[in-house]
């Protein structure tokens, strides 16, 4: 079961989590978004000359909601992204001119993690057209914002899920959830995503909780 953790901005925090086995490392890069971390402005220079050695094994996701695509290469090439995560309403024509951009060898490559936002009236078939152009899916609760809600949807809807593309689940996920989550038997479930409810402010994480979430989950 794959861990990424989401929301990252501080460079203390972000050295701390980076001691944990975790597969991915989220920073957001919405304006909107209490966790945007272009806030920092000395995040960037710190991730590129000065993050600890752990660091360099952790798969770094961009997230971003609508963005425009010379933002969002840029992003990729300042913060040596791995994956860029739609979060947005992004089409599948948007995936695959942004899946077409890296045949051009002077563009740094990231594998694309569309989002979908979830809940009772969702049609999975929808999902389809974006298969071409994505490493994964993100299975995140429909609310009023674009991921960050802290609440969880219906799990039993995933079982509507008959696609080939793995998934990673979120929404309103916390450290008592460990337990449902392995009774989870999909055979796309690849990993989970955390964020909101493993924070002790926004963009700060409590390191210690996810430790314990971490070992919960793969006891």
């Amino acid at each position: 079961m794959r861990v990424k953790v989401c929301g990252m901005r501080e460079p203390d925090n972000i050295s701390a989590l980076s001691q944990l086995p975790i597969d991915f490392m989220g920073f957001i890069f919405y304006p909107a978004s209490p966790r945007f971390a272009g806030a920092n402005k000395k995040l960037e220079k710190w991730l590129a000359k000065e993050s600890p050695t752990e660091l360099k094994s952790i798969a770094r996701v961009g997230v971003f909601v609508n963005a425009e695509l010379e933002d969002l290469l840029n992003r990729i090439h300042d913060y040596e992204l791995d994956y860029i995560q739609l979060h947005g309403t992004e089409s599948s024509e948007y995936c695959k001119e942004l899946f077409s951009l890296w045949d051009f060898s002077s563009i740094r490559r990231a594998s694309i993690i569309k989002a979908f936002s979830i809940d009772e009236k969702f049609n999975f078939d929808s999902v389809k057209a974006y298969e071409p152009y994505c490493k994964y899916f993100l299975f995140d609760t429909k609310g009023a914002s674009f991921g960050g809600n802290g609440v969880q949807f219906d799990w039993s809807l995933l079982e509507q899920y008959k696609g080939e593309t793995p998934f990673l689940l979120s929404g309103g996920i916390a450290e008592e959830s460990a337990e449902a989550i392995k009774k989870l038997k999909h055979p796309q479930l690849a990993g989970v995503d955390i964020n909101s409810k493993f924070e002790t402010s926004p963009g700060l994480k409590d390191i210690a909780a996810i430790e314990r979430f971490i070992q919960n989950l793969n006891n």
